[in-house]
């Protein structure tokens, strides 16, 4: 792949596109194994005989042990480089899914936590997010949003083949083919594609960032880390809950989970289209506003979920959820990468990552818990509206005291 520069002071060129796209597929493909857990949750269930909190378990599992994964491999990328921690990654992934579908609950466990999650997981997202931000530094708010809407393709995607797949062939066997597809098209995209990203020109100072130190919106730069960690845990606490129970919240009330997986696609397919809007913008008034307009939408939206249980009714709320909650990832690693050095993004991106992890496990995990003790869905998604406006608590006044020191600073240098 040849470098063709266009501007000598941009790290951008038409390679940096190509290693999105390849990064884009890579994520697609990734996020396919979590999705098998939360499509096929009733089955597993019933067949190990469990509570819907026990499998619900294994995906907050698989979160979690990407979050702590991530900032180890996150340290590792910058030793030993992408490709091979990727290709690690997706034979972790692998390997996950086979031990999860050998036998119990405990294998089940062991399976998503350690090997899909910790080993596996922890080498795709925050490593390449950080990767592919460093060949861009114009457009970076958009390549960020394009190559996270991984997960959103995938969720359009394989929801209702999986869904098909468990239906004719059960869980086990369609984790296992699962795997097979996992190692064989992420290995070799990863080998050929995956190089070390360009060295920063002297002029870019978009690609180094700010000196080490520089306050974050009034606050001292680890005090602002705490912050948006704070703020990740309680938006993905309500990001999940959807996410992890849309099939079974669907069969409760007698939608057929045909129909709740085509739901979840609806869900999934709505983020994409909206993250590539969110980029767009995020470029535009930067990472903590794009924040604090996502996560009021997400929160308006999760409201819905508590207003119908009409089929008609869910389908234009999860449509919503899907519009909201798209540009909140991406939106806080372009904060990262805009308000610390890039020599601190290996470490600090994986850091606020693994704290929305934390929150996208405990919010499938908490949902599950609220069901099985009253037994519907509606207290827990009044929780994940509680969540999110803890959120908004946090960044609104992160975003007024930005602007309040952006207008000091024009006064002064005027």
């Amino acid at each position: 792949m040849a470098i063709r520069h266009v501007d000598p002071s941009s790290v951008e060129t038409r390679t940096s596109w190509v290693i999105a796209v390849v990064a884009l597929i890579i994520l697609a493909v990734a996020y396919g194994a979590p999705l098998i857990t939360a499509v096929a949750l009733k089955p597993i269930a019933t067949d190990l005989d469990t509570p819907r909190s026990a499998p619900a378990l294994a995906s907050s599992l698989a979160y979690l042990g990407a979050g702590l994964g991530g900032i180890l491999m996150g340290y590792l990328t910058e030793r030993i480089g992408i490709r091979l921690i990727v290709m690690f990654g997706a034979v972790m992934i692998a390997a996950g899914l086979a031990v999860s579908s050998s036998h119990g609950l405990h294998t089940l466990y062991l399976g998503h936590g350690v090997l899909m999650g910790l080993l596996g997981a922890s080498c795709m997202f925050s490593p390449i997010m950080t990767y592919v931000s460093r060949w861009f530094d114009r457009r970076r708010g958009t390549a960020i949003a394009l190559i996270s809407s991984g997960q959103y393709i995938a969720g359009v995607v394989w929801p209702t083949l999986i869904q098909q797949a468990v239906a004719h062939l059960g869980w086990r066997r369609t984790m296992t083919i699962f795997a097979l597809l996992v190692a064989g098209a992420i290995v070799p995209l990863a080998a050929i594609f995956l190089r070390r990203p360009p060295e920063a020109p002297a002029a870019s100072l978009a690609h180094s960032g700010p000196p080490p130190g520089t306050p974050v919106a009034g606050f001292s730069p680890n005090v602002a880390l705490g912050l948006l960690c704070f703020a990740i845990f309680c938006c993905c606490m309500t990001m999940s809950m959807p996410m992890q129970h849309m099939v079974a919240f669907c069969s409760d009330i007698g939608i057929g989970p045909t129909h709740g997986a085509v739901m979840l696609s609806v869900l999934m397919g709505s983020a994409f289209l909206a993250r590539q809007f969110w980029g767009w913008l995020s470029d535009r008034v930067g990472g903590l506003q794009t924040i604090l307009f996502g996560s009021m939408a997400q929160a308006v939206a999760m409201s819905g979920f508590l207003l119908t249980q009409d089929e008609i009714g869910l389908f234009t709320v999860s449509a919503a959820f899907g519009l909201g909650y798209a540009g909140l990832i991406p939106a806080y690693i372009l904060t990262v990468r805009a308000v610390y050095p890039v020599s601190e993004a290996s470490w600090r991106v994986p850091v606020v990552m693994f704290a929305g992890l934390i929150g996208m496990a405990g919010g499938g995990w908490f949902a599950g818990i609220l069901y099985d003790h009253f037994g519907y869905y509606v207290p827990a998604f009044a929780a994940g509206v509680g969540f999110n406006l803890l959120n908004l608590v946090v960044i609104l006044p992160m975003v007024l005291r930005q602007r309040a020191m952006g207008r000091g600073m024009a006064v002064s240098q005027a």
